[in-house]
């Protein structure tokens, strides 16, 4: 599948991961509806990028927030050709610490955004594409979510964070299964330490040191990469049922 007039709903599209995507699926001739919280970010990004663009807020957990994404990229440029799922928090909370155990409220918003938030976008974007005309490859759709690579290397405090990233990791192969017949594919991508909006907080000499640790680029990841791998995986039709890690060759140590 090309990019070129082609619709994707990128999820966490205001900034980092799904920025990147919007701003180069737009380049190559694509259309993006921009999903995110940040309403300030979001409506900015959709007026730099034009026509091409619209921004919808939106909780992706949130089953009337995401069926009203779909309507109103439906409406506004007439299919869904490709979902990328970016939207996700983080945690840092031991399973026992100084003030106790774990709080379970704060496992379970995890798993809601990470996890449920993405089988709850890719359901009902999928659904969209399934009335797609198929190309002459017979793709009607291309999906692609986020894990990270704490799905396999989860650190001390990240028992929330890793548990609702393997279960992106987890899900990409039977739902490939079940969407196979609709001409759809799924694939995750794993990054390892990209430069997000996440890192913000930290100086220069703490990024560089979290970079120091990649084997090679010793550097975080920047989101276009992400992007470039995210435009390959939409062009290539044997791409399906697979997480990528894109990572550097980084496995992370326990903290």
């Amino acid at each position: 599948m090309q990019l070129n007039n082609t619709t994707a709903v990128i999820t966490g599209g205001a900034s980092g991961l799904g920025e990147a995507c919007a701003r180069l699926f737009v380049q190559q001739g694509g259309q993006v509806v921009i999903v995110d919280m940040n309403e300030t970010r979001g409506n900015q990004l959709a007026e730099q990028l034009g026509k091409q663009a619209k921004f919808v807020k939106a909780d992706v957990s949130n089953e009337t927030d995401i069926k009203t994404v779909v309507e109103v990229a439906l409406q506004t440029f007439g299919a869904i050709h490709i979902n990328i799922n970016c939207a996700g928090i983080g945690s840092a909370t031991k399973t026992v610490g100084k003030e106790g155990a774990h709080p379970l409220d704060v496992f379970q918003k995890v798993i809601q955004v990470n996890l449920i938030g993405t089988f709850n976008t890719l359901r009902l974007c999928a659904e969209a594409m399934s009335r797609n005309t198929p190309n002459e490859l017979g793709e009607k759709g291309v999906i692609i979510n986020t894990a990270s690579v704490a799905a396999f290397d989860g650190q001390i405090g990240q028992a929330a964070y890793s548990a609702s990233k393997g279960g992106v990791v987890g899900m990409t192969l039977p739902i490939a299964r079940d969407l196979a017949r609709e001409g759809i594919r799924v694939v995750t991508i794993a990054p390892g330490l990209f430069a997000t909006p996440l890192f913000d907080t930290l100086s220069d000499e703490a990024r560089q040191a979290l970079g120091a640790q990649v084997p090679f680029p010793p550097r975080l990841g920047n989101p276009a990469e992400y992007a470039l791998l995210a435009k390959s995986i939409v062009e290539n039709c044997m791409l399906n049922g697979e997480t990528i890690r894109l990572d550097g060759a980084i496995r992370m140590s326990p903290r």
